[in-house]
């Protein structure tokens, strides 16, 4: 037998994990039934050991054998607020909540990855340990809390997958060096001073100096970063007034920069500071600024990188380089601790009507996309020379 079919015998329990999961989701920092589900997994693979509790709601699991490198690979399990609204056996069945990113398949396919690795032990030169991660979705997130927690402990380099709907099944994607952005908000509160729209010069018009904030606030990227420099600034809310003839004493704006250079990062927040208090003084307002860090960006590092493309040209998976994503992940901590990379294993299907984007009411991924991701880890592990099979399976 060889890897391939050593996968593929394992698809209908993938299948059925993802399923049970994708019906029974629960939100960042409320994944008590989710966890206990996975520990009752990995308890009945008699070659781990396992540590609960790791940064909050992490679990460790571990297998050794041989003395070789130590790889780590690393899933998460929380879903988001959103109502599942597909026609499929598998709909969530918890209301308002919804596996709308492919956790329930991360979780899914480190699972049968825990489970081969268990079966074919003897194959094993060094360990192999998987992380099951919490909280991705929300801000502080779980990756920074399980590796201050000793995640990484031991470990030599660090592998993270993320099933992606909008490429096409039947490929995989990563790229060196800059992968996915670091994701930041903020909160812009103007208060200005409101009256009656018919007597517009006893007040300070909250709207107006808000629109004129907005304006100048989309000249920070154009003419501020340089065109060689991937950033992004966008104002995706904005609240102000009560009724059409009253001039509102406060607005309110809310936002996201996305950046992957540290120091672009600063210029972008130390001009929105300067455009905010400047505007608002010169108009007669006041503010408030509250400017929220996000996650680092996700990294990778070359040799990583290598690896997985060397895996995928095993697995018999084309390799493709994606572009930049602003999109942010917060794997990037288990990265500024030890070498690695993420990739992602492409999950869409336009055959089966799945084209839905993440974070979509209507998501859903080809599960034979979990096949992929399975053989990648296990093809990783072999271009690691931690993993040997095929060999004599323990049964």
């Amino acid at each position: 037998m060889n890897i391939e079919q050593l996968v593929t015998d394992d698809f209908n329990e993938m299948i059925n994990v993802r399923r049970y999961l994708h019906q029974h989701p629960e939100v960042s920092f409320h994944e008590e039934k989710t966890y206990a589900y996975i520990l009752e997994a990995l308890c009945k693979l008699s070659h781990f050991t396992i540590r609960e509790h790791v940064g909050g709601k992490g679990i460790v699991a571990k297998i050794s054998n041989g003395h070789g490198p130590s790889i780590a690979f690393r899933a998460d399990f929380d879903a988001l607020p959103i109502q599942d609204q597909k026609d499929v056996p598998y709909k969530s069945q918890n209301d308002g909540v919804m596996h709308a990113c492919g956790h329930d398949g991360h979780t899914s396919i480190l699972l049968s990855v825990a489970r081969l690795l268990n079966k074919t032990y003897q194959s094993i030169n060094g360990t192999v340990t998987l992380i099951f991660q919490f909280a991705e979705e929300v801000a502080p997130g779980g990756a920074r809390d399980m590796v201050s927690d000793g995640a990484l402990t031991g470990v030599d380099k660090v592998y993270g997958n993320h099933l992606w709907s909008p490429y096409e099944q039947g490929a995989v994607y990563s790229r060196k060096g800059a992968l996915m952005a670091c994701p930041d908000t903020f909160h812009i509160t103007v208060q200005g001073k409101g009256g009656h729209g018919a007597r517009p010069e006893s007040t300070i018009d909250a709207i107006v100096v808000m629109a004129e904030l907005i304006i100048n606030l989309q000249t920070i990227i154009s003419r501020n970063v340089a065109p060689t420099e991937q950033a992004v600034l966008t104002v995706g809310k904005v609240v102000a007034g009560d009724t059409f003839n009253i001039i509102s004493d406060s607005a309110y704006c809310t936002g996201t920069v996305r950046t992957f250079n540290p120091e672009v990062k600063q210029m972008i927040k130390d001009a929105m500071d300067r455009e905010v208090k400047g505007i608002t003084a010169a108009k007669g307002a006041t503010c408030i600024f509250d400017y929220i860090d996000g996650y680092p960006a996700v990294i990778n590092e070359s040799d990583a990188v290598d690896v997985i493309y060397r895996a995928a040209e095993q697995a018999g998976i084309p390799f493709k380089e994606t572009e930049q994503l602003m999109i942010g992940e917060d794997f990037s901590y288990y990265i500024q601790h030890k070498p690695g990379a993420f990739f992602l294993t492409a999950a869409g299907k336009t055959s089966k009507g799945i084209t839905a984007p993440h974070h979509h009411p209507l998501f859903d991924f080809d599960e034979q996309a979990m096949i992929d991701a399975v053989k990648m880890f296990l093809y990783i592990l072999k271009e690691e020379h931690v993993y040997d099979y095929p060999g004599q399976p323990i049964l």
